[in-house]
């Protein structure tokens, strides 16, 4: 066994660790229609913390499909919210 071959200090294989899947993920999000996106992606201790602004509710869907795609098996706290882009309804009052 060489030293590329020895895994983890805790006996993680490196294809198998957190963070080489997350580091995966980022890859396959900014290689997609997705990357332009502000979506930051951070392993904390045991889990991961997806979070960012998106344009629209179906992109935060496909960014949400492939973070449990890719991370299935970690705790994954997600905090990606939907930037408002539409006009207001209403007129604004002013005092």
């Amino acid at each position: 066994m060489n030293a590329h071959d020895a895994g983890s200090p805790g006996g993680t294989p490196p294809a198998r660790s957190p963070e080489y899947r997350v580091a995966h993920l980022q890859e396959r999000l900014a290689a997609g229609e997705l990357g332009e996106l502000g979506v930051r992606i951070e392993v904390r201790g045991g889990s991961v913390l997806v979070a960012g602004t998106v344009p629209s509710a179906q992109c935060r869907e496909e960014v949400l499909h492939t973070v449990r795609e890719e991370l299935t098996g970690l705790e994954v706290h997600c905090d990606v919210v939907v930037s408002e882009t539409s006009s207001p309804d209403h007129a604004e009052e002013l005092s």
